[in-house]
């Protein structure tokens, strides 16, 4: 019996994974992460790192982040405090939908997770105050290796639901795309 429903989503490997809760009047049981099943979803790789990440403040963006080859990573997004908006966009060069975003609702309580495979940049807008996220990752971060994109640029104008009230100098420092940006190796 499968813990999960694995949806597929506009860009090419991105999945919504939606757990099963089992309950009773004690409370819940949900399984964040199971290889065997979630092979199906394209995680076909040892979990590297699992990292938390706490947001204090409703409108805050985060990203977008991505890690360039050979230390390309899949991340699991699982949100289990709050509510986010949560983006992947695809960099991958010669992909269909290259430079699209596809965002999802995850919460505490809807029980759904976004599969981002490699080739994606990733980023968030909490949608209350004092999120908390869980980030399965199939590489371990190298610095040298990470990348980003401005959240806001007009070229990717992803239409974040909240104004954008606090983003870290980092995230604000990302260059924007250049007419000729061609994107990342699949």
């Amino acid at each position: 019996m499968s813990r999960f429903t694995i949806t597929a989503l506009p860009l090419a490997g991105l999945q919504r994974i939606e757990r099963q809760r089992l309950g009773d009047a004690r409370g819940c049981l949900s399984r964040l992460f199971c290889a065997e099943e979630l092979a199906d979803a394209g995680w076909t790789y040892p979990i590297a790192q699992i990292n938390h990440t706490h947001t204090a403040r409703r409108g805050t963006v985060r990203g977008l982040h991505f890690q360039k080859p050979p230390h390309a990573e899949v991340k699991l997004v699982s949100c289990i405090r709050g509510q986010v908006w949560d983006v992947a966009v695809d960099l991958r060069a010669g992909s269909p939908t290259f430079l699209r975003w596809h965002a999802e609702p995850l919460s505490a309580g809807n029980g759904c997770a976004l599969l981002i495979p490699q080739g994606f940049a990733h980023g968030f807008q909490a949608l209350s105050d004092d999120v908390e996220l869980l980030y399965c990752h199939s590489a371990p971060h190298v610095p040298a290796c990470e990348g980003g994109l401005d959240a806001l640029d007009a070229r990717l104008a992803i239409a974040w639901p909240l104004p954008v009230l606090e983003r870290s100098a980092r995230d604000r420092s990302h260059a924007l795309l250049g007419i000729h940006y061609e994107g990342i190796a699949p």
